[in-house]
């Protein structure tokens, strides 16, 4: 059948060879001796779901082809998706997102290490014009620092964020993505845990394929405080999912402080006049940005023990943890309270009067997702 620029067949076969050559005779473009990545699935009595494009209907988007996306579902008591196949055309280093889309369940999987992105980590001012290829440097040094590993990038109640770069899923998104063939499908809203895993690898990796597990829920990347007045770092077991990459940056309060006891250490959100810049910015577009420029030493204001990364340069002076320390000074932050998720303005402190041009501005992340929806 044919639907948007796609003819779509769905085959079977009894051998690879046999398969490998029907592709073949009707034109589709699979590399020579295909045949041994195709045999595992055809003896696992696997079908195959077949897309050939149709050129004079594809878009244009950037002088790239942007094809439609494909919804299917299927029942299985196997939680698995096949990457071999990906790796016939693969010409080098390929990234694979899988979200992940189920009612109250995290996910992770079963057959390679698990590691999370490092998250809440300050970062230098620079990283809002260049956030791309500052995520995709720690991105790589994660992967670099667990070889074979898939990062979970992302593990939240799929109808709310915090802070959100938005917008968040509604009801129409839950059933565009395949919530009205759940059992649940009518629980539309909260109770969906999206959970985003991200593997690189290349040609040469011959990866297995992927099977998933239900995983412990987990929470990080937040701006909460921790024991002994710490921001948490890192992910921790939680009894539900509140997990994001977020990286932050800070300006400290360098005007006069006229109180005897000032809060330090209390962020909020910039002030009236930096508003058109206020709230968080998402990572987009990973895929295409460039890599290698990104100097990670440089760009974070704090060491990241997890992937071996000590902060220098300028970025450093900020601190090197998650709350500054308070400083002898006069010159110190007055106190603020979070907005996040709202695009925030300074406020008054009660400790501390704070002038209009007070700078509390926060670079947050949290991704924005494109899903798809696995078996019921």
């Amino acid at each position: 059948f044919t639907v948007g620029e796609y003819n779509i067949l769905i085959l079977s076969a009894k051998d690879a060879t046999g398969l490998e050559s029907w592709l073949t005779d009707n034109h589709y473009k699979i590399p020579a001796g295909a045949a041994p990545l195709l045999r595992p699935y055809i003896e696992g009595g696997w079908k195959f779901f077949v897309a050939k494009v149709d050129p004079a209907k594809v878009k244009m988007v950037d002088g790239r082809a942007a094809l439609s996306p494909l919804r299917f579902h299927y029942d299985s008591e196997e939680f698995t998706l096949p990457i071999r196949l990906g790796l016939a055309n693969s010409g080098g280093k390929q990234d694979l997102i899988v979200s992940i889309l189920a009612p109250n369940q995290r996910y992770e999987v079963a057959n390679y290490k698990n590691v999370t992105i490092p998250t809440n980590i300050n970062v230098a001012d620079s990283v809002k014009d260049t956030f791309g290829e500052f995520y995709a440097a720690l991105f790589d040094r994660t992967v670099e620092k667990n070889p074979g590993a898939v990062v979970t990038e992302y593990a939240w109640d799929a109808s709310s964020c915090d802070p959100c770069p938005g917008p968040q899923l509604d009801y129409g998104d839950f059933a565009t993505l395949g919530a009205d063939v759940l059992d649940k499908g009518q629980q539309y809203g909260g109770g969906f845990v999206m959970t985003r895993l991200h593997a690189r690898y290349g040609k040469d990796a011959v990866p297995n394929d992927l099977v998933f597990k239900e995983a412990k829920p987990i929470v990080g990347g937040r701006e909460m405080m921790g024991p002994k007045g710490v921001l948490e770092e890192r992910a921790t077991e939680s009894d539900y999912n509140n997990f994001q990459g977020r990286y932050i940056i800070r300006h400290a309060w360098t005007g006069p402080i006229a109180c005897a006891s000032p809060h330090r250490g209390i962020w909020g959100g910039p002030p009236d006049s930096r508003t058109a810049d206020a709230g968080p910015k998402a990572a987009t577009n990973l895929a295409f940005v460039k890599r290698g420029r990104a100097r990670l030493p440089m760009l974070v204001a704090q060491d990241v023990p997890e992937i071996d990364v000590k902060a220098a340069g300028i970025a450093a002076s900020m601190g090197g943890g998650s709350v500054p320390p308070p400083a002898t000074s006069p010159r110190e932050v007055p106190e603020e309270t979070e907005q996040a998720p709202k695009a925030p303005a300074a406020k008054k402190g009660c400790g501390c009067q704070s002038s209009g041009d007070a700078s509390g501005g926060v670079l947050l992340v949290a991704f924005v997702l494109v899903m798809r929806r696995k078996r019921s």
